[in-house]
């Protein structure tokens, strides 16, 4: 509650657009919630005390800047096409990188599989032990799709 009225108070203080007086009004009202306003006449039936009295000044308009200065670097066709190569390069990287991660997860998987333990008599126990195994490849073949829809997105 007090933060809105000091929000509120703060709001009422700095919309002045040109030099003029502004006049804080704290209001309590039937209820004892605490008001703030700026005019007098919003306070009708309430109990109220002047805050402050000021003056505000605005600072003048400036009139609006170029969207680049003059003489700003800026990319060469050139320059943007080897930004571009050295992009595909790195992403078909991590493709391969992760092409790789996912062969050896699921080399990883079948290996476990294939292991029966005595303590895992009924199936759920086993799959509860294959699961972390079973999430590595799906991550693995998760990231290879976002890889390949990154690499066709570069044009």
């Amino acid at each position: 509650m007090h933060r809105a009225c000091a929000l509120g108070f703060l709001l009422l203080c700095g919309t002045a657009h040109a030099q003029q007086a502004t006049e804080i009004w704290r209001c309590i009202d039937a209820d004892g919630r605490r008001h703030y306003t700026n005019s007098k006449k919003d306070a009708v039936g309430m109990k109220c005390e002047l805050v402050t009295s000021q003056i505000n000044v605005a600072p003048p308009m400036s009139q609006p800047q170029a969207r680049t200065p003059a003489g700003f670097p800026r990319e060469t066709p050139g320059q943007s096409v080897s930004a571009r190569e050295r992009q595909r390069e790195v992403l078909e990287g991590e493709l391969a990188t992760e092409r790789e991660a996912l062969n050896q997860a699921k080399q990883t998987l079948a290996e476990q599989e294939a292991v029966r333990t005595g303590d895992e008599r009924n199936y759920a126990r086993v799959q509860e032990r294959l699961q972390p195994f079973k999430d590595a490849v799906q991550n693995h073949e998760k990231n290879i799709q976002a890889l390949q829809r990154e690499l066709a997105n570069l044009k």
